[in-house]
């Protein structure tokens, strides 16, 4: 079962515009075209409450032949065109899809951040966590989302083995980013939201890159794209994960980022298990 997982921002400029971003996240497509993977994940789709139109499914179409598109999207009460979920899925495959709310605060639940797919085998989830925001002003609001997703993929692991991959919004541990000093106090990389990670892997969760690479330094997922040599100085933030439910860690044979080329923001990640 390889997965691949990315935070696109914005599937709708990523496919129609002709910006540079929009060619280098193109690029990026393409480089995920070419790993064949059995289930692609897209977090920050920012798509209608309709979904991809006929143009979208037109271009994904020919980007990624022979895989099914499952979404969701905001809904109200939540805001249009935010947040947002895809799954690519390769023909043949056989899943039940599943759109949880958790019981998150505000409008959480509305915002499509959580798509479920159940295999025979397992689950395949994937989310995109809520960022705390500027001055850490949902703060509290994303410790009680950390708490119920927890809860979830814990109800979930209870009836199989769970991949659950996507946009976390948090560095882990201080060799997750490039400096730790600076950011003790910055969305993501506060002692909340960290100990909110803690506790979902302490339900029975492994992050997957760190039991493949151990402690490697230098490796992240996201360079913030307000800062133009944040990526050509490895100034980044390892903040998308690909987590598994402990029982099956030994069965993970890859767990890596993907290169994006010159691309700022999020880059995708892999994973690949026997199942």
């Amino acid at each position: 079962m390889k997965v691949i997982s990315w935070n696109i921002d914005s599937l709708n400029a990523a496919l129609t515009s002709d910006s540079v971003r929009a060619l280098l996240s193109r690029d990026v497509l393409q480089t995920i075209q070419g790993h064949q993977a059995d289930i692609i994940a897209i977090q920050e789709t920012k798509l209608s409450v309709k979904g991809p139109t006929k143009a979208h499914l037109k271009i994904l179409e020919e980007l990624f032949s022979g895989y099914a598109v499952i979404w969701r999207s905001s809904i109200e009460p939540a805001r249009k065109g935010y947040a947002g979920t895809l799954f690519l899925v390769r023909d043949g495959l056989d899943v039940i899809v599943s759109v949880p709310t958790i019981g998150a605060p505000t409008t959480m639940d509305a915002e499509g951040r959580i798509l479920t797919l159940e295999l025979d085998d397992l689950f395949v989830t994937q989310v995109y966590t809520p960022n705390a925001g500027d001055s850490l002003a949902r703060l509290p609001e994303r410790q009680l989302w950390d708490q119920r997703y927890a809860d979830y993929l814990s109800e979930l692991d209870q009836t199989k083995p769970v991949i659950a991959v996507g946009d976390f919004n948090v560095a882990h541990k201080e060799i997750d980013l490039a400096h730790p000093d600076r950011n003790h106090f910055s969305a993501g990389f506060t002692d909340e939201e960290r100990l909110g990670f803690s506790n979902l892997l302490n339900k029975g969760f492994v992050d997957s890159f760190r039991h493949i690479h151990g402690d490697v330094e230098g490796i992240y997922s996201w360079w913030a794209q307000r800062v133009k040599t944040s990526k050509i100085n490895n100034s980044g933030w390892r903040i998308d994960y690909a987590l598994v439910s402990e029982r099956i860690i030994n069965q993970v044979n890859t767990s890596d980022m993907i290169d994006s080329g010159t691309r700022q923001d999020h880059t995708p990640i892999i994973i690949d298990v026997d199942i």
